[in-house]
């Protein structure tokens, strides 16, 4: 409770039937705890995440049990395991799919940088190079309990977000993020001056050699 809050005064006959809050902390501990995962498992990462759901570990004690089968329906996407080029135009179409807010969870070191097939030809560094991470797991693969302590972080990070300041609630339009472009390799189609400049100055190279 905020210092403000705390000035207001409240007659004797109402002290522990009243409780007087902010409309930020009311709406932040309804979304805190109710977020619906997305049933997105990867690699070996995923088999962790299972176990957290399970009555070992117990997941529903924080409110976010309820995994959902489709982005639609999801506050949180988990990226637990190893992300390839050919899964990442699938990952970035299902997080545009996602309705806000939305949160990105990246579980385990794959995720979060490559991990050990990180020099890999086919295997990105970190699926935070396409889309926003706001959470990331460290391990290899972690354990049930550290992706319970990376939740509950997100519920840290969500308790601090005011409604006033939160992009979702602003009058400017939340563009979607171009799907990554497959092909003989992985083309980020937001790198497309990148790419250009850097043909130009291959081509510019070999008519100097010529």
């Amino acid at each position: 409770m905020t210092d403000e809050l705390n000035t207001i005064p409240i007659p004797p006959e109402l002290e522990g039937a009243v409780t007087v809050t902010t409309l930020d902390k009311l709406y932040n501990w309804s979304r805190r705890s109710s977020i619906f995962p997305m049933i997105f498992g990867l690699a070996c990462c995923a088999i962790e995440m299972i176990s957290a759901a399970a009555s070992r570990f117990d997941l529903a004690r924080f409110g976010m049990e309820v995994f959902r089968a489709t982005p639609r329906q999801s506050d949180l996407m988990i990226v637990s395991g190893t992300v390839t080029k050919k899964m990442v135009p699938q990952i970035v179409r299902l997080y545009n799919q996602m309705p806000e807010p939305k949160y990105v969870l990246a579980m385990g070191a794959c995720a979060s940088g490559g991990g050990p097939f990180k020099e890999g030809y086919n295997v990105v560094s970190g699926i935070d190079k396409f889309i926003p991470v706001d959470v990331y797991v460290p391990g290899c693969p972690p354990t049930p309990q550290a992706l319970i302590y990376g939740l509950i972080k997100l519920q840290e990070k969500i308790d601090q977000q005011s409604i006033k300041t939160v992009p979702w609630y602003n009058s400017d339009t939340i563009e979607a993020i171009p799907v990554p472009i497959l092909g003989p390799d992985l083309i980020d189609p937001r790198q497309g001056g990148l790419i250009a400049r850097e043909t130009a100055v291959e081509e510019a190279v070999v008519e100097a050699e010529a």
